[in-house]
């Protein structure tokens, strides 16, 4: 905990009402379990925002939310150097074992009684880290942003914004138009998470369906790199692999380009 007896809470959710609740909730039960609230938030970009230099215990998440839910939000927080625990708030009884799946401290069903926040912010000295690899699998789909270790802070790369994945050793390098970075995820599980929007060029390469503006040969007579692809506001040229070459013709003609 970040200082002697009193617990930090974040409260994130997107519905006001649900926010004020929990915050009635936790003054109510202040008397027997000394808690703090530090930030509040109405969705998953602006709860890490709040939470970037640190000093939160736990973040009480709702799962269910417009643009960034409560899974990613979990995931990204996992990626902190000193992650707060995290127990989820759902009207959604189905999540429960999820919630449990995840290595959640607890979670809590809408409408929050205070015996049962209470109980699950017990447990919060005892709490696990959460696995960012499930989070990832039992996310309702692909996430929005994925996550940039920089100077000590964490940094979202907004997945829209990403021209191509390539593997670069253990990592993977995303560019976007203004400049690269080292992610420590692996290209497979990104062509699993991505595929609708991004397609394989090589086997080491994806790049993001929308950015590709067309192909040329590349002038020589390697079978790796016979076609590139060229993107949008960006120089390189991609190489297109031979298996490759077929589903992208293909995909081109679907697409219309």
């Amino acid at each position: 905990m970040s200082h002697a007896a009193t617990l930090s809470v974040i409260i994130v959710d997107d519905e006001g009402p649900a926010r004020a609740r929990l915050r009635d909730l936790l003054a109510d039960i202040a008397h027997e379990l000394p808690n703090e609230i530090v930030a509040e938030a109405d969705n998953g970009l602006r709860a890490l925002a709040a939470i970037d230099g640190g000093g939160v215990d736990v973040a009480l998440v709702d799962i269910r939310m417009p643009g960034m839910d409560g899974i990613e939000l979990a995931h990204h927080l996992s990626q902190l150097e000193h992650p707060p625990a995290v127990i989820f708030v759902t009207a959604f009884d189905v999540y429960a074992v999820r919630a449990f799946e995840l290595n959640a401290v607890d979670y809590l069903l809408k409408p929050v009684r205070a015996p049962r926040l209470l109980a699950a912010l017990q447990k919060v000295p005892q709490s696990r880290p959460l696995d960012p690899d499930r989070l990832v699998r039992l996310a309702q789909g692909p996430r929005t942003h994925l996550s940039y270790h920089e100077r000590g802070r964490l940094l979202l790369i907004p997945v829209a914004t990403i021209l191509f994945l390539k593997a670069d050793l253990k990592y993977v390098m995303a560019r976007t138009r203004d400049r690269e970075y080292l992610l420590d995820e692996s290209l497979t599980h990104l062509e699993h998470e991505f595929g609708e929007q991004f397609i394989r060029l090589h086997r080491s390469v994806l790049a993001a369906r929308e950015a590709i503006i067309g192909f040329e040969k590349s002038g020589t007579d390697d079978a790796e790199t016979q076609w590139q692809a060229l993107l949008r506001d960006i120089p390189e040229r991609l190489p297109i692999s031979r298996r490759q070459w077929p589903l992208l013709k293909s995909y081109v003609r679907r697409s219309g380009s």
